[in-house]
């Protein structure tokens, strides 16, 4: 019988891009009026949170908290804050969503509708549009989750106490002193 032969897999191996790149396409995307708004706000929460293209789509309006001139989006608990200029955008989506005056859109809670009743826009299509912007998704992802990381607290380490420093008790008879061959007796309990 002949042997079956597959095809290697290719791997997709380049590097993250520097953060000097990731901030230099954020502020694009913060000031370029003429990207449709959504695909702005999409290549924003790619290059500050890392969130992939399948959860963003997922984001509802009411993910969006405003709260006491605090704008956060809720990718988890507790919702994230945003930064000052990001937030005005994003707050501007909520409002301004595209895809809402279609007829089977007119009640959509999704952040980013789609063009199917009740449906979001699909991860494919959002995807294709930011490819298009030159928004390399993996390593747009990568260098975020790096600057999360730096930018992480330190973990506390426990402070020690006295059961973690002192010695286990021990169940064997005391050891003998250094240059004897005996043992002292063993302490007797009252």
């Amino acid at each position: 019988m002949p042997r079956l032969q597959l095809p290697t897999a290719t791997r997709n191996d380049r590097p993250p891009m520097s953060q000097d790149r990731r901030l230099a396409l954020f502020r694009q995307f913060l000031t370029d009026t003429q990207i449709p708004l959504r695909t702005r706000v999409a290549a924003c929460l790619v290059l500050l949170y890392a969130q992939p293209v399948s959860r963003l789509v997922r984001l509802a309006v009411h993910d969006v908290v405003q709260d006491d001139g605090q704008v956060s989006v809720r990718l988890g608990d507790p919702p994230t804050p945003v930064p000052e200029l990001f937030a005005a955008m994003l707050v501007d989506l909520t409002a301004n969503r595209a895809n809402m005056n279609t007829a089977t859109n007119p009640d959509s809670d999704w952040l980013f509708p789609g063009g199917r009743a009740g449906q979001p826009l699909s991860p494919g299509a959002l995807l294709q549009q930011l490819r298009a912007l030159g928004v390399p998704i993996t390593q747009t992802r990568t260098a975020a989750f790096r600057q999360l990381v730096l930018q992480a607290p330190r973990p506390s380490s426990p402070k020690p106490s006295a059961s973690t420093t002192a010695p286990p008790p021990s169940t064997s008879p005391p050891a003998a002193e250094p240059g004897t061959t005996t043992r002292p007796p063993a302490p007797h309990a009252d």
